[in-house]
């Protein structure tokens, strides 16, 4: 099993996740709803992947994946936007369109564990 950082600016969707995420068996390492505490994580952070909000606020959730990506962590995007909101140096990575069922939570982290 795996230990997941969230990433939500909404509470109430972050907490819905990861109650989905304990629901699967993984963990939940880390949470965050704002750009400054994110990125601490994705810095310091230690957990196996990543599912990141694209906008937090009005702020892109780039610089964290930027983290994410300089220390060779797995992550994924979870979006209400579609494609046109996930930066686009990180189109390529994997996205579950908001709203998502429990079993596409599911198959989103084993591909990141894969």
């Amino acid at each position: 099993m795996a230990s997941v950082f969230l990433v939500e600016d909404e509470v109430l969707i972050r907490m819905m996740v990861a109650d989905m995420v304990t629901d699967l068996g993984h963990t939940v390492a880390a949470e965050a709803g704002d750009l400054p505490s994110a990125l601490e994580h994705a810095n310091n952070g230690v957990f196996d992947v990543a599912v990141l909000d694209v906008m937090l606020g009005r702020e892109s959730i780039e610089p964290v994946a930027k983290a994410l990506a300089n220390r060779n962590i797995p992550f994924a995007f979870a979006s209400g936007f579609g494609a046109d909101g996930v930066p686009e140096q990180f189109r390529e990575r994997p996205r579950l369109q908001k709203p998502f069922q429990i079993e596409q939570l599911e198959r989103f982290i084993a591909r990141l564990l894969a």
